[in-house]
This record gives structure tokens, C-alpha cells and sequence, in this order.
């Protein structure tokens, strides 16, 4: 299965932000437990280059990506250490050829229409919407359908429980990102019940959104 395919399968892509490698382990497990094998690690922290090795090693099934990524360097990183795809706050087209020439999957983050051409243009067909909420959110996806019908989004920044679904029935959405999910707070102070019970509840919207 195609990692896009993966993504819209279970609907949302678990972002987290690991500070230590100890935790990566017991939340890779989590997530397996609760039934998600998805997993973006943000490289905001020493330990993401870590911990990506780790989970990609100990646990292959799991789809692993690397999230804000700003630099070559840090892409060349993550793929050594076993990320599948790479995720950008931004556009950064340097980064983006680097990785299409590369043939690294690359999901660059946007929120407008011209970014979206500049998409397009290099043959992108899936990107990240970010910050989704504050950038028009629905409405704003919405009003992207019509122009570009044949370009997809994982919307990201401001999900949650309470507007996933939403995001969800969208024709153009496949996923949604989030934070929520596997909140740093939750994963620093080890409450993985926490995060077992948030993630099997997203599941659970999502199979309801797609009802």
C-alpha cells in the first residue's frame, strides 16, 4: 500500500515531538496497540534523528515520517535513519527539488493558491495544509477545491476532536495532522493510556466520517 493510501486508510497522522529517545519505544507501542501504524516525529528536538532510528528498526510496520524539516541536511538525516517521507512547515523549493530529484516522498506544508501552483507545477499531487486553522481552515479548502480538483491535502495546525470529522467529509482532504493526539506533555510525562485512549477516539471518528 502507497503511503497517501496508508494515510487516508486510518485518517490521521499522529504528530509528535519526542525529547527522549526512552519514549519513542513505549509510543510506538501505543500506537500499534491502539491500531495506528502512522507516526511523524517533528525534528525540533536532539532526540527526533534518534528516535526515528530506533522506531524504524524496531518497529518496521509502522509508516514514519520526519516533520519540519527546514534544512537539506536534516532530510538526508531522517532517510538515513529510516524515514519514509519527509514533511516542510513550508514551501521551500530547494527542498522540495532536493527531494523529487532524490525521489524522497516530500509533503511540503502551504496555504495559499500560489503555493499550490508551485505544487502542481512539480508534479505534486498531495500537500500539507498548514496552518490549517488560522489559514481559512474549511472554507478556505473548500474554495481550493474548485480551482485545483486534483490536488489533495493532509490539513494541519488546530485539528482536533471536535473538527476532524469535519475535515475529514471534505472531498480533498485524505488525512489530517495533529498534535493532539500524542501532545508532548502527554508522551514527556509517560502517560501512554492517554494517548491510546485519544487515538483509538480519532479512529473512531474517522470511521464515522466516512460512513
Amino acid at each position: 500500500m502507497s503511503i497517501f493510501k496508508t494515510m487516508e486508510k486510518y485518517g490521521v497522522v499522529p504528530v509528535a515531538v519526542i525529547e527522549d529517545l526512552k519514549n519513542a519505544t513505549n509510543l510506538s507501542k501505543t500506537l500499534l496497540d491502539a491500531g495506528l501504524p502512522i507516526l511523524e516525529i517533528t525534528f525540533r528536538t536532539r532526540a527526533a534523528e534518534k528516535s526515528i532510528r530506533l522506531i524504524s528498526e524496531k518497529f518496521p510496520e509502522i509508516l514514519l515520517g520526519a516533520g519540519t524539516v527546514l534544512k537539506i541536511e536534516q532530510v538526508s538525516d531522517a532517510i538515513k535513519s529510516g524515514a519514509q517521507f519527509i514533511v516542510t512547515p513550508g514551501f521551500n523549493p530547494k527542498i522540495v527539488d532536493y527531494c523529487l530529484s532524490k525521489e524522497i516522498m516530500i509533503i511540503p506544508g502551504l496555504n495559499s493558491p500560489t503555493f499550490v501552483e508551485w505544487a502542481l507545477e512539480r508534479g505534486l499531487k498531495v500537500v500539507k495544509f498548514f496552518p490549517a486553522e488560522v489559514s481559512g481552515g474549511i472554507s478556505m479548502l473548500k474554495a481550493l477545491s474548485g480551482p485545483y480538483p486534483d490536488m489533495s491535502f493532509i490539513p494541519t495546525g488546530g485539528i482536533n476532536e471536535n473538527n476532524l470529522v469535519s475535515y475529514l467529509k471534505l472531498k480533498n482532504v485524505i488525512a489530517c495532522g495533529g498534535s493532539w493526539l500524542v501532545k508532548k506533555d502527554l508522551i514527556s510525562s509517560g502517560n501512554f493510556t492517554e494517548i491510546r485512549n485519544r487515538v483509538e477516539h480519532a479512529l473512531e471518528l474517522v470511521a464515522n466520517a466516512k460512513v
